[in-house]
């Protein structure tokens, strides 16, 4: 797999080409054609603005890019504007739901701040679609939060509702910035839908870098601020952790959690999707990375640029390297 290193430096016209061709390469990889103002989302600082309707014409005009029914992808293919609008339907409906499930769990101990996240964030659902919830706690608690909620979510298997409780990513207040920067997680925090708390407007303004990937971020982090009520049982479950017990049991959760995972891993456990399970633990992080998805992702995202600065060398400047 080949590994590519592309410059964020555009000139007027062809620059701002290349910088929508990214953006759509991107995109490409889950068939989800974008609108203009979604483009528009994420062109990097630099990009030229007012060439952006030009150069788009003109990337549809040479037959580089395809417009149908005001979505634009590389391939033309209707079938895939078809299935994002049926996917945006389906969301539309699962919407509201996922609201009310990341304010139940915004309920529990040491949650500071819930938020969906994964295609439901974009505005997407497939038809066997998961909820998909970003969890922010207390600094130094992330492993108590985490095992309540997981005692919980085994309790919806009972009814068959596990897909509703996806709770894929932890962090703790103490780690608010995401050491991880590339396009995956940049699109990922830009498109983080708030459901409850303020440690959310924190975490926006934490990853400031994100402007770095997209102009538009500041835009993002304005109006997400949002305080969490904290229940008395809440209240009365924290007030008895507070403590050295607390720290105490926090750090034996997370070693026990983490043997169990790296106990499947070694017997090579997989998903009901058929991927390699995985869990990355941290004292102040958590998060699942089945069958490697992150890094096989950024992977074909670079084959897909390289592939296209091949095609198309006079919209692209590359530098290849390791």
């Amino acid at each position: 797999m080949m590994n590519v290193v592309y410059k964020k430096e555009y000139n007027v016209n062809t620059g701002t080409a290349g910088a929508i061709l990214k953006v759509l390469a991107y995109f490409s990889i889950f068939k989800y054609p974008l609108t203009r103002s979604e483009i528009a989302a994420y062109l990097p600082p630099g990009t030229y603005a007012g060439m952006f309707d030009d150069a788009l014409e003109q990337l549809v005009s040479e037959s580089v890019i395809f417009n149908i029914g005001g979505f634009y992808l590389l391939q033309d293919d209707p079938s895939l504007v078809k299935r994002r609008r049926e996917g945006n339907q389906r969301a539309e409906q699962l919407l509201p739901k996922a609201m009310r499930i990341g304010k139940f769990l915004s309920l529990f101990p040491y949650v500071r701040g819930i938020g969906i996240s994964g295609s439901l964030s974009k505005k997407y659902a497939d038809e066997k679609a998961d909820i998909d919830f970003f969890i922010i706690t207390k600094a130094g608690r992330l492993w108590i939060a985490r095992t309540i909620m997981h005692v919980f979510k085994k309790l919806t298997f009972l009814a068959g509702r596990q897909h509703l409780y996806c709770m894929n990513y932890y962090i703790d207040e103490s780690a608010l910035k995401l050491g991880d920067q590339n396009i995956y997680t940049a699109i990922e925090t830009a498109t983080l839908l708030p459901v409850n708390g303020r440690a959310m407007y924190d975490f926006f303004t934490a990853n400031e870098w994100v402007g770095d990937w997209f102009a538009d971020y500041p835009f993002v982090i304005t109006g997400k601020e949002a305080k969490t009520k904290r229940p008395m049982i809440k209240k009365t479950i924290e007030w008895l952790l507070n403590n050295w017990m607390g720290e105490h049991l926090d750090d034996c959760l997370m070693k026990v959690t983490t043997r169990r995972w790296q106990k499947k891993r070694q017997e090579g456990k997989r998903n009901e999707e058929g991927k390699q399970m995985d869990l990355i633990t941290d004292k102040h992080f958590a998060r699942s990375n089945p069958g490697l998805f992150r890094e096989r992702l950024l992977g074909t995202y670079a084959e897909k640029l390289y592939e296209l600065g091949k095609k198309y060398p006079g919209y692209f400047n590359f530098s290849s390297g390791v």
